[in-house]
């Protein structure tokens, strides 16, 4: 006989004892009457008694049965309430979310939206980590990460936010004093300013719009950064070029600090993503998390005009 209560046969003589017939508790719980009374044999041979008189008219609890049935009740009553807290804990979004975002953007563009997310979502408190290392979601366990990448092929379900284009930029100081660039191969006379944070060698991979031709430069310059905010002010000071993903060139290019050259070519285009480990694991909070993000960032002051 196996350790392990037989909670099934103990829920529906329950419910049996409960209603006063089998017919009535199958209704009840949605099973045919045919399981109800398996479930009731079962539970009589393995107690080794009988529960309920039976005639073709009446059914009645036994002596033994009602010394049962309240005990069987009760703890239909606590699972039934088990079940519904449980159930609408997994709807109302609340606890703790671990989430992973780029370094830069998630300084400027996600820290500020949280003050209006926790006034919608008081019950849910987040976990923020900020780098600019793509996060290892489940060997970290991260619930979720917002990433700006050009996604492959991957195990994590990846939600499309908005697309994120790249620009080349300089100051007006800088294109005034040295040139606009008109072939990405003319930057190699330029200091071009690059990432030290990147797992590869920094390599800008041009693609022009109107014939096709493709371009590659390795950037080299004065200064290498393991961040954004470690290169703007060399570019901004006239210094030098560097290229910058859209949610940091845009309020630069919008005041006119900035300005993007090349604009015939394009490089590859990204995106930014909510990703996750897997839908089944996206619980109400996560979701709520999502959501909020999606419609707060899709189109956002960090997007630029179109060059």
């Amino acid at each position: 006989m196996s350790k392990l209560p037989d909670f099934e046969g103990l829920a529906m003589f329950a419910k049996v004892a409960e209603e006063g017939s089998f017919a009535a508790a199958a209704a009840a719980m949605g099973v045919s009457v045919a399981t109800v009374s398996r479930a009731v044999a079962r539970l009589e041979e393995r107690l080794g008694g009988r529960l309920f008189n039976r005639t073709s008219r009446r059914l009645s609890l036994t002596d033994y049965g009602h010394s049962l049935a309240e005990r069987a009740e009760t703890m239909f009553a606590v699972a039934s309430e088990a079940e519904d807290f449980a159930r609408e804990a997994s709807s109302r979004p609340r606890g703790l979310v671990k989430l992973a975002a780029p370094l830069s953007f998630g300084s400027r563009w996600v820290a500020p939206l949280l003050p209006e997310f926790f006034q919608l979502y008081p019950d849910i408190s987040v976990e923020l980590h900020l780098g600019d290392s793509h996060a290892d979601l489940i060997g970290e366990g991260f619930d979720a990460a917002l990433r700006i990448a050009i996604m492959e092929d991957s195990s994590l379900v990846a939600r499309l936010i908005a697309p994120v284009r790249r620009f080349v930029v300089a100051s007006p100081a800088y294109l005034s004093r040295y040139g606009y660039p008109r072939h990405p191969h003319e930057l190699g006379a330029h200091q071009c300013l690059s990432y030290t944070s990147r797992g590869k060698q920094d390599v800008w991979r041009f693609a022009n719009m109107k014939t096709g031709e493709e371009c590659a430069l390795t950037p080299t310059g004065m200064l290498r950064g393991t961040s954004l905010e470690a290169l703007l002010p060399v570019v901004l000071a006239g210094i030098a070029v560097t290229e910058l993903p859209e949610f940091a060139a845009a309020p630069f290019l919008r005041e006119s600090q900035l300005e993007a050259i090349l604009t015939d070519w394009r490089l590859p285009e990204g995106g930014l993503y909510f990703v996750t480990p897997s839908n089944k694991a996206r619980t109400a909070k996560v979701r709520a998390l999502a959501d909020f993000f999606i419609s707060k960032l899709t189109d956002a002051e960090w997007r630029a005009e179109s060059t």
